[in-house]
């Protein structure tokens, strides 16, 4: 196929930028196993088990804004998150964290974008958010504290000691609609 007739089937987009999003938090336990077992049932206690989810790294774009979380998605559709999940063994610790803030220019005040840091591990959710807003200082601190201010800070997080065979905590941002640009060229 050549370009001309690529471009006469269809539109050239640029990447898309997700905009919406809600919090969903849960944990599960299972005696049969993880994935299957405990992973699905915190899935259901979040109200996220009907979709197939797929996980982004740690960036929110500057449209992205907090909604609450719509009454019907499709079954099945895809829901793209930015996700914390830990699993354990009976009697051990899983806990699952997620934080964010926003930047905003130091010169024009508009909101340029996230950071999301996650945490996945057996620490208490105490030591969990404390050891999050260390990551996400180090974050800004790297990258972006020249320009920007870090700003409305958010920490949520989700933690279960089984006493099932096995365990499940997650947290996550889940994304339900996106902003598609085009492109000319």
């Amino acid at each position: 196929m050549n370009t001309l007739e690529l471009k006469s089937r269809g539109v050239l987009t640029a990447n898309r930028i997700p905009k919406d999003y809600f919090v969903a938090k849960g944990k599960g336990q299972s005696d049969i196993t993880v994935h299957a077992g405990s992973f699905h049932l915190a899935l259901k206690d979040a109200g996220i088990e009907a979709y197939n989810i797929m996980t982004y790294s740690s960036i929110l774009p500057g449209i992205a804004q907090e909604i609450a979380k719509p009454e019907t998605l499709p079954h099945g559709c895809v829901m793209e998150t930015i996700m914390a999940a830990s699993n354990a063994e009976k009697g051990k610790r899983a806990t699952a964290s997620i934080i964010y803030g926003w930047l905003y220019d130091k010169d024009t005040g508009q909101k340029y974008g996230g950071l999301v840091c996650e945490y996945n591990g057996d620490l208490t959710v105490k030591e969990a958010e404390a050891q999050l807003k260390q990551s996400l200082n180090e974050l800004y601190t790297n990258g972006f504290s020249e320009q920007y201010y870090l700003r409305g800070i958010k920490v949520m997080s989700e933690s279960i000691v089984p006493d099932r065979k096995f365990g499940t905590a997650l947290v996550a941002l889940c994304f339900t609609s996106y902003f598609i640009p085009y492109t000319d060229s």
